[in-house]
């Protein structure tokens, strides 16, 4: 038995010796159609948004009208504008979007994480920082479901003594 080991550094060495190379991550392809735009879906609560990145001038398109017009409050603007403001290219990129379903605000939400999804595959050296910010990860909170017996999820009907 030549191969016997007597100490923990032994261990230590041969462990590092038989451990198998690590893989090469491949570095991430842009995916573009025929048109040079990005396609992601995003989702938030009820509503689905299309979202079409393209670069330009920063315009912002939702359902046919300026984003202006279709979220009039600055909170919902803000929201949208997120992504771009922490990948850093603000104002470089055209977007197209259509949304479908729940409120302004799931709305607003669901633009936001297409905008993100869309802009990470159209140049890969955004992942980073998108991804640290939370904008690639859909947010899984959704309206529970009413219950038999209950007037709402979980509040109970008024209780009457007689």
């Amino acid at each position: 038995m030549a191969d016997q080991i007597n100490s923990l550094e032994e261990l230590g060495n041969a462990a590092v010796e038989t451990a198998a190379p690590e893989a090469e991550a491949a570095p991430r392809e842009p995916v573009r159609d025929e048109l040079g735009r990005s396609y992601a879906t995003g989702k938030r609560k009820d509503a689905v948004a299309r979202v079409w990145v393209k670069p330009g001038s920063g315009k912002v398109t939702v359902n046919g009208r300026d984003i202006n017009v279709y979220f009039a409050r600055p909170v919902l603007q803000m929201i949208l504008r997120q992504p771009f403001s922490v990948a850093g290219v603000a104002d470089q990129f055209d977007v197209l979007a259509t949304v479908k379903g729940g409120g302004l605000s799931g709305q607003a939400g669901a633009v936001k994480h297409g905008i993100s999804k869309a802009l990470q595959l159209y140049d890969p050296s955004l992942r980073p920082a998108l991804k640290a910010a939370g904008f690639l990860t859909r947010d899984s909170r959704v309206v529970e479901r009413k219950k038999y017996g209950r007037a709402k999820a979980r509040r109970s009907f008024q209780f009457s003594k007689r």
